[in-house]
């Protein structure tokens, strides 16, 4: 039987963590040298600065796990968060060091928005 430890049960553990708002059992599932990238900001934090950051955000949010892909050693935790009138999608990419912790993420965000006026019409006549 096969207990290696996969990307997909970490990140499944991480969304549960952030979506829990628990901060100590954030920083436990990643790697005391891991970074944590924000694609779309550029930003790059460490272990405990990125758990900092989730617990130090402003205003009332709410985190929802929608899919997870598992390949044992990399995976992909597809999410979206509410806050206030807002709500965005974030896909996060994970990596697993040799101890099992999640050591390499990068999180991709985007504002959900409405589709295209002009593509709203075509799609609508079709």
């Amino acid at each position: 039987m096969d207990t290696a430890p996969s990307a997909g049960a970490a990140l499944e553990a991480y969304a549960a963590a952030i979506a829990g708002h628990d901060w100590p059992g954030l920083r436990a599932l990643l790697a005391d040298d891991a970074t944590v990238t924000l694609l779309h900001t550029g930003e790059r934090f460490g272990a405990e600065q990125f758990v900092a950051f989730n617990r130090d955000y402003p205003g009332p949010w709410t985190f929802h796990r929608d899919e997870v892909v598992d390949a044992g050693d990399r995976g992909v935790l597809r999410a979206h968060v509410e806050a206030e009138a807002a709500t965005f999608h974030v896909a996060t990419f994970g990596s697993l060091d040799a101890t099992g912790r999640l050591s390499d993420v990068v999180e991709v965000w985007s504002e959900a928005v409405a589709a295209h006026p002009q593509r709203s019409q075509e799609r609508g006549s079709a």
